[in-house]
């Protein structure tokens, strides 16, 4: 008898943390490395921000927090929805977990039957397929491509939607892409779930913040309000207010839904750290001067790496609205050799051999669904990704 459940047969690892790994394990070696494998902000959580997490271990506010978290942080949660997105949910309708991607998996699980499918836009964040595999849906993707800058249209929406579906998981601004959409191209995909009714959204809104220029960020059930009964709306602290390790994610959706996480986390993991509820508090509630800070760098590194890795021969590269990533396509130096004589014949061949020849750590985006391309993070100083984005072009200006 096997001990392991079969499901985890169809589960891969998370590329990301793979790739990141390996970077760490050769610094450790000496080897000069530079990591561009990782979604986390260099900056420092703001400082009201800690002292909040301070002052609540200060309180002693350390104990057994309510599973769905503490109603300080649920009614922050309903303020921010109402200022920033134009929706109105009750306390009873949101609910803190430890970290997005727990939000994300408890939401599937308590509403996945076998044989139920999940429509996924191709390129994803890694986790999606995974997370729906383990809950027992099928995940459904949908392509999307770098002329239409990486979002999904509403005609290969319409072409994927059976029966079966019971979601789709929309993630704008995107990882790995940084596609963002604005108003009138969220309104088409809205349109076309108007008119089936039986396909629930969750919306992974977690880079929200974190738009460039004058692009107005829209959520789909501020877009489409007869979608708010059928959409579970996912934020979360770490990528706004630089509050990775704080592990907070929350969301708000249907009551029977939330009702259901509740359920499920409370025989699973019991509420998030207290101590991190209370720092969000302030987060969500606090001053958000640092966010004209973090813009203002992640876009000036956008545009730096976009400009560099333009000019690297073989890769092209859009520029993206959102997030902290870019998704290069390095089509033409597949079936190219390294000086090694090493050839490359995918995108994983391709950072594979850059991380060993240059020192440089990218994933490889068929781990993302979508190929031969690679995500790079700029969540980084201008110069680290000078020097970087310098290796690359020299890694592809070698390759024969």
């Amino acid at each position: 008898m096997a001990l392991l459940a079969d499901a985890l047969s169809r589960v891969k690892p998370s590329a990301t943390i793979v790739m990141t790994q390996k970077a760490r394990e050769l610094k450790a070696q000496g080897v000069d490395v530079i990591s561009l494998s990782v979604g986390e902000p260099d900056f420092d959580t703001p400082d009201h921000i800690k002292r909040a997490g301070i002052e609540a271990i200060e309180r002693n506010q350390t104990r057994y927090p309510p599973v769905s978290g503490i109603v300080p942080l649920r009614e922050a949660i309903v303020r921010k929805f109402q200022r920033e997105n134009e929706l109105d949910y009750k306390v009873s309708q949101t609910i803190v977990a430890t970290g997005g991607k727990h939000i994300i998996y408890n939401a599937l699980l308590t509403t996945m039957n076998p044989g139920d499918e999940v429509v996924i836009p191709r390129p994803y964040w890694v986790s999606y397929p995974e997370i729906v595999v383990l809950c027992g849906g099928i995940p459904v993707f949908v392509e999307t491509d770098m002329a239409h800058g990486f979002k999904l249209q509403a005609e290969a929406l319409e072409r994927v939607l059976t029966p079966n579906t019971k979601w789709i998981i929309l993630n704008s601004p995107s990882n790995p892409s940084g596609a963002a959409y604005t108003r009138g191209e969220m309104k088409a995909i809205t349109d076309v779930l108007l008119r089936h009714p039986r396909v629930h959204v969750l919306t992974d809104d977690i880079y929200e913040h974190l738009t460039y220029g004058d692009f107005d960020f829209v959520t789909p059930a501020q877009v489409e309000p007869e979608l708010f009964n059928r959409t579970v709306t996912m934020n979360g602290v770490s990528k706004a207010y630089a509050m990775t390790g704080w592990r907070i994610g929350y969301a708000a959706g249907p009551e029977p839904i939330i009702k259901a996480m509740d359920f499920v986390q409370g025989q699973q993991t019991s509420g998030a750290t207290t101590i991190s509820q209370w720092a969000a508090v302030a987060a969500l509630d606090g001053p958000q001067d640092h966010l004209v800070q973090f813009k203002k760098a992640f876009e000036g590194r956008r545009d730096l790496v976009v400009s560099m890795l333009n000019q690297a021969r073989g890769l092209t590269c859009a520029t993206p609205e959102g997030a902290f990533y870019v998704f290069p396509s390095c089509a033409e130096l597949i079936g190219k050799r390294t000086e090694g004589g090493t050839v490359i014949e995918t995108d994983q061949d391709f950072v594979t051999q850059l991380l060993q020849v240059e020192g440089v750590a990218a994933v490889h985006g068929s781990a993302f669904g979508l190929g031969p391309n690679l995500r790079i993070s700029y969540a980084t100083s201008n110069a680290v990704l000078e020097e970087a984005c310098t290796r690359i072009q020299r890694f592809c200006a070698s390759l024969r």
